[in-house]
């Protein structure tokens, strides 16, 4: 669900390592439906500049799928998918040591790994949706799932105060987007339910897409849910002269992406299964991998829901587009923990129906790797890049019979659910703290002040103060827990790649709380219990922890290593696009946060600087990722420190304004650094450059130094 939303695998067929510069876009010709893929049915789409015979991308992203065990006797998510987990170990790698971003919450995750940028610079930190706040200090709620050109997505209001973009860059502007490098190099690229690549609603997204006056709008007026199946969660980004929009006629729309770098005039778009589906198919149906014409619950054929987009849905799109000629397709696949149909509700590790259900995904795989290797789309001519949104906490009593496998004997749960936790009626009942404010409700939670008040202000710090002291009983464990594990005020949030071009859309403060609570703020009084469980949420993201923080990254195909499971790589979701940009041979029109993944990368595809500089290259990239990762090294050291120095109570605030005065100066010194280090690095990967032992070492010893620093400001 778009709650906690997916696992990204990410499939890049014919995949070229390593070439600097983007191929001109040009006419991409695309094949009828139910043809042979495996000929060069993509015409002027380049995508083996670098790896010759690379003709494909698939990338999909799971919601909250695990490669590691939430329950020890019971495998897990990927070891029921036998299928999944054999194809990317045999014919690739899958990195266990992969990493999200902050917050770790499915928005923010996927946009990350989509553009390979940080919250700060696509717009959505906070996810899945998050506060503004109005001119008079009042905040208002967004969502962050909205069409990539769409403003403020909060439909409560006929126009929201805040005029930014959802998707808004440092300076303000309209965020890259990621089909650009594609359909510039004359190709099609394919989005199924990919995050804010298609529309994601029936109002604010229609509206912008095709006009409030249109007949689109009329549809969704009068019957939303028949709306949602034609132009929601499905679409097809166009190269120039794509005879897939040409074919689609009145079909197309423009798409327009007002501030892209180097300008984006002259592509066409399919918005909405009710366009794409007859430009894919010769018979207008798109069928699951079971052979069953995709859906919705009410029998509208299209887009069946994101929550409807379970595996069998979508690898039945990805396959339909690829047999039609589009030969990138980006895909998001539903978790498969929920029950996505009445009796709607989490299940826990073992459960019969999270078995059943992680089988039904299993079998999807199955047939959808079977049906590409009858069109000839293999891991010779494709590559495949798998990873989840995040991983996340699973809360709830201890399993029964104690020595369930799930597999062979079911586990039960006799208590089963998130903590729910009322921070406005804890405050007011253990503090004595009825301060006006409202919060964005998570595991993570952000605080947004009514005011907007300085972070120094001090109705903020008595506010951070006291929210550091509440306290819970667990319902499950019985045990007294202090809810917040550490808090990160402004300051703080800036070093975490927290703090948008949006200043409006930034919080008074983040706690990141004990993973088994999810904070909200209700009443403030305790009238009604202010801790319970919430059994229809088990499964806990956002917070910084190391089992919701680390996940992993499956790469399989063309230019790609065999190297199986390993866990010798830190890496995080940034590093994703450089690394398919490298496969590629393609280039962004602007500068990741993350770096190729060199490690997995045969060195044959590789272009000259980075084969001739890759073992300087990954020393630097590894230090670079400790240093600016928002889980990384320096990261968790400040972390520690800001909350030390905001939960401080002394004379004149002294502690506070000193550790506040040491957060500023590293986060200065990591920013110029981090700058040094990311021009050096992308002048290697997708330019001319060269990378010497003696430069490499010196940035790898003052990154080391900075982390270090760092960290020991943290331990005084």
């Amino acid at each position: 669900m778009r709650k906690s939303k997916v696992l990204a695998l990410a499939v890049t067929a014919g995949l070229g390592i390593g070439a600097a510069v983007a191929v001109p876009a040009t006419a991409a010709q695309s094949a009828p439906a139910q043809v042979k893929a495996g000929a060069d049915q993509a015409g002027a789409c380049r995508l083996d500049a670098t790896n010759p015979g690379l003709k494909h991308v698939i990338y999909l992203q799971f919601d909250n799928v695990h490669f590691t065990r939430d329950n020890p006797n019971v495998p897990s998510d990927l070891e029921q998918m036998p299928h999944l987990l054999n194809f990317l170990s045999s014919n690739g790698v899958l990195d266990s040591n992969h990493h999200t971003p902050l917050i770790a919450h499915t928005g923010n995750d996927i946009l990350t790994s989509l553009t390979g940028v940080y919250g700060d610079r696509h717009g959505q930190a906070v996810s899945n949706s998050y506060r503004y706040f109005n001119p008079d200090g009042t905040s208002n709620s967004a969502s962050s799932f909205a069409y990539w050109t769409d403003g403020v997505a909060d439909t409560s209001v006929p126009t929201p105060s805040d005029a930014a973009y959802t998707m808004v860059t440092k300076d303000g502007k309209n965020a890259p987007a990621p089909w650009v490098s594609y359909t510039r190099s004359g190709c099609d690229f394919g989005a199924v339910s990919a995050a804010n690549t298609i529309l994601e609603n029936t109002t604010v997204d229609i509206n912008k897409v095709f006009g409030a006056n249109s007949a689109q709008a009329a549809e969704a007026k009068a019957d939303q849910a028949k709306a949602q199946a034609d132009y929601v969660g499905i679409g097809v980004h166009c190269a120039q002269n794509s005879k897939l929009c040409a074919a689609a006629g009145t079909g197309a729309s423009a798409d327009l992406l007002p501030d892209e770098p180097g300008g984006y005039t002259g592509y066409q778009a399919l918005f909405g299964a009710k366009s794409v589906d007859p430009a894919i198919s010769g018979t207008g149906v798109v069928n699951s991998t079971a052979g069953t014409q995709i859906t919705d619950s009410h029998g509208n054929p299209g887009f069946p829901g994101f929550d409807g987009m379970s595996a069998a849905n979508s690898l039945g799109y990805v396959a339909q587009m690829q047999e039609a000629g589009v030969p990138v397709t980006y895909a998001y696949i539903s978790d498969a923990h929920d029950r996505h149909a009445a009796p709607y509700g989490a299940m826990g590790p073992g459960e019969a129906g999270y078995v059943t259900q992680l089988k039904t995904y299993d079998d999807a795989f199955s047939a959808f790797f079977t049906r590409l290797a009858k069109d000839g789309i293999t891991t010779k001519n494709t590559d495949f890049v798998v990873t989840s949104d995040e991983n996340d906490h699973f809360v709830g009593g201890k399993p029964i019979p104690a020595n369930c496998d799930g597999v062979t004997t079911p586990c039960s749960y006799a208590q089963i659910g998130e903590v729910n936790a009322n921070s406005a009626g804890l405050l007011a009942t253990q503090q004595g703290v009825t301060t006006p404010y409202k919060v964005h409700s998570d595991s993570a939670p952000n605080f947004y002040v009514t005011g907007n008040p300085a972070q120094t202000a001090g109705s903020t710090r008595a506010l951070e103060q006291a929210w550091a002291k509440v306290t819970a009983v667990n319902p499950i464990t019985g045990n007294t827990d202090t809810v917040n594990s550490y808090l990160a005020d402004r300051t703080e949030m800036k070093l975490l790649h927290m703090v948008t071009g949006d200043a409006a859309r930034t919080p008074t403060f983040t706690s990141f709380a004990d993973p088994n609570y999810y904070v909200y703020a209700g009443a403030p009084n305790c009238n009604s219990s202010c801790v319970a469980l919430g059994p229809g949420y088990a499964w806990n993201h956002g917070d910084f922890a190391s089992d919701i923080n680390t996940t992993w990254l499956g790469i399989a195909g063309v230019g790609v290593k065999h190297l199986g499971v390993t866990d010798k790589v830190w890496s995080d979701h940034t590093d994703i696009r450089p690394t398919m940009m490298a496969l590629t041979g393609l280039r962004d029109d602007y500068l990741s946060d993350g770096v190729v993944l060199t490690p997995f990368l045969k060195t044959s595809g590789m272009p000259d600087p980075l084969e001739h500089s890759a073992h300087q290259y990954a020393k630097v990239a590894a230090a670079y990722k400790q240093l600016n990762a928002g889980v990384g090294a320096f990261a968790a050291a400040t972390l520690t420190l800001s909350n030390k120095g905001v939960s401080s109570v002394s004379t004149g605030d002294a502690t506070y304004l000193a550790d506040e005065a040491t957060l500023t100066t590293l986060g200065a010194e990591r920013d110029a650094l981090v700058a040094q280090i990311a021009a050096a690095l992308d002048d290697v990967a997708f330019g001319h450059g060269r990378l010497g032992d003696r430069k490499a070492d010196l940035l790898v010893k003052q990154a080391d130094l900075l982390i270090k620093q760092a960290q020991q400001a943290a331990a005084a």
